[in-house]
């Protein structure tokens, strides 16, 4: 398996869990009142967009190949950096969603 099949495979785990987290918080906001749904759709709404960049940018490394790896990796490497920084800052919020 190449350096760049490797990456993709833990990238595409990560996708999974990330976007399982999110449906688990958007389930929980929808158990709240009217207000704080709409608050947390405020910062929910920009990270599912956020990970739908980063699944399309994935999937256009897949089709490229190995050979177009290098030129993608910095552009994937800081759409990692801006999910987990934006996932981190929404679990801070998931406190008022009852994770207590």
């Amino acid at each position: 398996m190449t350096k760049m099949e490797e990456n993709v495979k833990k990238m595409e785990k990560l996708i999974k869990r990330w976007e399982e987290k999110l449906d688990s918080l958007v389930h929980k906001t929808e158990a709240t009142d009217a207000q704080t749904k709409a608050a947390h759709h405020q910062r929910i709404d920009p990270l599912k967009q956020k990970l739908a960049e980063a699944r399309a940018k994935l999937d256009e490394v897949k089709a490229a190949g190995s050979e177009k790896w290098d030129g993608f990796k910095s552009d994937i490497e800081e759409n990692w950096e801006n999910l987990e920084a934006s996932f981190k800052e929404l679990s801070g919020a998931k406190d008022t969603m009852g994770d207590k």
